[in-house]
C-alpha cells in the first residue's frame, strides 16, 4: 500500500533527526544502517528519500543551518559569534544533536564543511552589519574577510578542544562540556576585542599603505 504524502514527510522528518543525532554520535561515517534502525525505517527508505548518503548530509547541513539562523544567539557576530551560538544552542534541551553535527561536519572536512563554514560566515558578516549600524561594532575595510577570519578562529579553536575527537560524542554531556569552554575563553576574547592587543596601529598602517599606496586616515 502506498504511503500518503503525510507519512512521507513524517518518514522523512524522523529520518532526518536520527541521522543529525547518528552522525553527531559517531561521526559522518555512521553506517545509514544505523540510521534506519533509529528511525525505525529501512536503509532503502532512506535511499528513496535522499539518494545517497552524501544527499542525507547535504539535508542535515541545510537542516542545521536553518536552526542556527533562527536561534542565533543575542552576541556579537563574527568573532566568537559562530561559537558563542552554537554554545547557547546546546543549552537549549533537544539542540546538543545539531551542535554535535555541527562539530562533527567541521571534523570531516570536506566540500560540505566548507559550504557549511560560508553559511556561517555570511551570518556573521549580517551581525556584524547590525552590530555597526547599532553602534557596537567598528567598521571594517574588509568586511567579509574579517567576518571569516573571526569566524574560522572561533570554530578552529572550538575543534581544537572538541571532546569528539574521541570515537564517540556523548550528546548528553555536550551541554556541559560547552558551558565550561565558554566559561574559559569569554574573558579572554571580550580583553582582545575591547583592549586591543596593540598599542598602537603602526604596523596596520604599514599594511594598508603597502596595499594601497596611500597613508590611511587617523
Amino acid at each position: 500500500m502506498s504511503s500518503t504524502p503525510g507519512e512521507e514527510l513524517t518518514a522523512r522528518s524522523r529520518i532526518l533527526r536520527a541521522a543529525v543525532r547518528r552522525f553527531a554520535a559517531d561521526g559522518m561515517a555512521a553506517p545509514l544502517r544505523a540510521v534506519a534502525a533509529d528511525a525505525g525505517v529501512s536503509a532503502g527508505l532512506i535511499i528513496h528519500h535522499f539518494g545517497s548518503r552524501d544527499g542525507l548530509r547535504e539535508a542535515c547541513d541545510a537542516h542545521v543551518l536553518a536552526v542556527a539562523r533562527e536561534n542565533k544567539a543575542p552576541v556579537l557576530g563574527g568573532g566568537g559569534g559562530a561559537a558563542a551560538m552554537l554554545t547557547q544552542l546546546a543549552q537549549v534541551e533537544g539542540y546538543a544533536p545539531v551542535v554535535g553535527y555541527v562539530l562533527r561536519r567541521l571534523q570531516a572536512g570536506g566540500p560540505l564543511a566548507t559550504q557549511l563554514v560560508d553559511g556561517f560566515v555570511g551570518d556573521a558578516v549580517e551581525y556584524l552589519r547590525q552590530g555597526e549600524a547599532a553602534g557596537v561594532v567598528r567598521p571594517s575595510r574588509y568586511p567579509e574577510a574579517r567576518a571569516r577570519v573571526l569566524t574560522e578562529q572561533a570554530l578552529g579553536a572550538l575543534l581544537l578542544q572538541l571532546p569528539a575527537q574521541q570515537e564517540h560524542l556523548d550528546l548528553d554531556e555536550l551541554p556541559a562540556w560547552l558551558r565550561a569552554y565558554s566559561e574559559r575563553i569569554v574573558g579572554p576574547l571580550l580583553e582582545v576585542y575591547t583592549e586591543p592587543l596593540l598599542t598602537d596601529r603602526s604596523l596596520l598602517d604599514s599594511y594598508v599603505e603597502s596595499r594601497t599606496g596611500h597613508t590611511p586616515e587617523p
